[in-house]
């Protein structure tokens, strides 16, 4: 038996999982990959005086707490280490090796205005036209853009840009690498040239020398530093580039093709959690204006492809309401109960636009839809099943929109039609939501698998060793390793017809 170690980092919580696969006589065929979870621990960002940061010397610590349990379980067996983690968020490194501040989070203040003052410096159609991706408070670009207006002395003298993952990888190893996947999500990066947007850094005023090489995913980075090797463990594990971006760890995990019958078809993919995430692989980024308008991004993705994706809040919604109603009222519902009470509330009463600006926060989730439903005179809902069951079909409608958004600019840039929908993550647990996106859209849904972002994760370390021949190797042992469920789609006329009273809604 090999294992494999997977480092998964999320906004709130992160975990090390083990992959386990039997390469003994008779199992030459890698049936199959095991996962196991080795260590889970939080994620918080901590409010200093100068804005809010992430805890990193605590992620650092936990994440070699769960490569010991590891070692300590499977000894000689482990092979390698994989990390990824969320997008944009950096830290600079001195010439010296050291950590020139703590990593700031990419909600902090400091980004304000910044959109506005890159558009003064670079067209944003420009911006977009280099790099793929649309301005965001969360953009890499406009919290480099804020310390070099602010003459940060940080950022003056640093060596090196890390990306979360690349500084957890540096501290493993010893190693200064960013990897392409999560350099892709900056705004700094260019899809075309696959090499840094140098004319998008010159333009912001971002010093060029931070900007190092930058390895494709599957990269052997190198192995783990000896001075080390006595909390972890083992000596010399090997670090592999995984796709560092959690969401290109998701998509290379999901079995996008495997049960298509038209080879010409583009099949789309859902990553589903919080955000909802919506996507093709395609060999060449899509950089038009009708693109940016729509708001489509171009990140890479394993295999040198692109992700051409638009994010969707996904099940945001459904946690604030659970939140709200375990700390106000102490009411503790598991997320079967609640989509029990959603399945057993009036369909349609309602919608909302889940990526309206007012449920981007925290806070009293269900007075936010019931008074966005009264603001846009529609039946304001009382009962927390119905409320569930607002926010799930909006959802799945906005699935819809997006859907219809990303067909006519594939059809219009590359001349083909959009294949099946499949869809992988934690977010395929709520069924009822799975089943409405499935309805909603009006195709088939193939769902699975839920550990999504740990299985791309896992299967690109096992290309990098060589002991799987390619990532369709890799995605043909997820899917015999996982349960996949196939959603069919149901009454998908009346959909329709909801779907046209959504969009009068939304755009009021």
């Amino acid at each position: 038996m090999k294992v494999y170690l997977s480092v998964d980092l999320g906004a709130g919580s992160g975990r090390v999982i083990a992959g386990k696969s039997d390469f003994s006589e008779g199992h030459s065929e890698r049936e199959y990959l095991e996962l196991e979870e080795l260590h889970r621990f939080d994620n918080n960002n901590v409010e200093l005086p100068g804005g809010y940061f992430w805890d990193i010397i605590g992620l650092y610590r936990n994440i070699v707490t769960g490569i010991r349990a590891g070692v300590d379980k499977y000894g000689d067996a482990v092979q390698s280490i994989g990390i990824d983690t969320w997008g944009c968020d950096y830290a600079l490194i001195s010439k010296n090796g050291n950590l020139l501040g703590m990593p700031y989070q990419y909600r902090d203040t400091r980004s304000e205005g910044m959109e506005e003052k890159a558009g003064s410096l670079m067209k944003t159609e420009e911006i977009y036209a280099h790099t793929g991706i649309s301005p965001a408070f969360y953009n890499t670009s406009l919290h480099l853009l804020a310390q070099a207006q602010q003459k940060s002395r940080a950022l003056n003298e640093a060596d090196r840009l890390l990306f979360i993952s690349d500084l957890i990888a540096y501290w493993l190893t010893g190693e200064k690498a960013n990897e392409r996947t999560i350099a892709s999500t900056s705004q700094l990066y260019s899809p075309a040239t696959k090499d840094w947007a140098w004319d998008v850094i010159d333009a912001l005023g971002i010093p060029r020398g931070v900007f190092g090489k930058i390895n494709d995913p599957g990269t052997i980075l190198g192995t783990t530093r000896k001075d080390i090797e006595g909390k972890i463990g083992k000596s010399g594990i090997k670090v592999v580039n995984a796709p560092q971006h959690d969401t290109a760890a998701a998509v290379a995990g999901i079995p996008i093709g495997a049960s298509s019958e038209d080879k010409d078809a583009v099949d789309v993919w859902i990553s589903s959690g919080t955000w909802s995430i919506m996507g093709v692989e395609i060999d060449e980024p899509i950089l038009t204006p009708d693109a940016q308008e729509a708001g489509f991004a171009n990140e890479t993705g394993v295999n040198n492809s692109i992700r051409f994706l638009k994010n969707i809040s996904g099940l945001w919604m459904i946690q604030e309401c659970r939140r709200h109603w375990r700390d106000e009222e102490g009411k503790d519902f598991g997320y079967g109960a609640l989509a029990q009470l959603a399945t057993e509330a009036e369909p349609f009463t309602a919608f909302v636009d889940p990526d309206d600006p007012v449920f981007s926060t925290p806070g009293n989730m269900p007075d936010k839809i019931q008074e966005y439903c009264r603001k846009t005179g529609q039946a304001v809902p009382d009962k927390k099943g119905t409320i569930l069951r607002i926010a799930s079909e909006s959802v799945a409608l906005k699935y819809r929109l997006t859907f219809d958004q990303l067909g006519e600019l594939v059809k219009k840039n590359l001349g083909k039609e959009l294949g099946k929908v499949y869809m992988g993550g934690g977010g395929i647990q709520n069924q009822m939501l799975t089943q409405n996106a499935a309805d909603a859209i009006g195709r088939e849904v193939v769902a699975g698998p839920i550990e999504a972002t740990s299985c791309g994760n896992l299967i690109t370390q096992m290309v990098a060793l060589g002991d799987l021949p390619d990532i369709k190797a890799g995605r043909d042992l997820i899917l015999r390793s996982n349960d996949i469920v196939h959603y069919q789609p149901q009454d998908t006329e009346e959909w329709a017809k909801q779907l046209e009273r959504f969009k009068l809604i939304i755009n009021q």
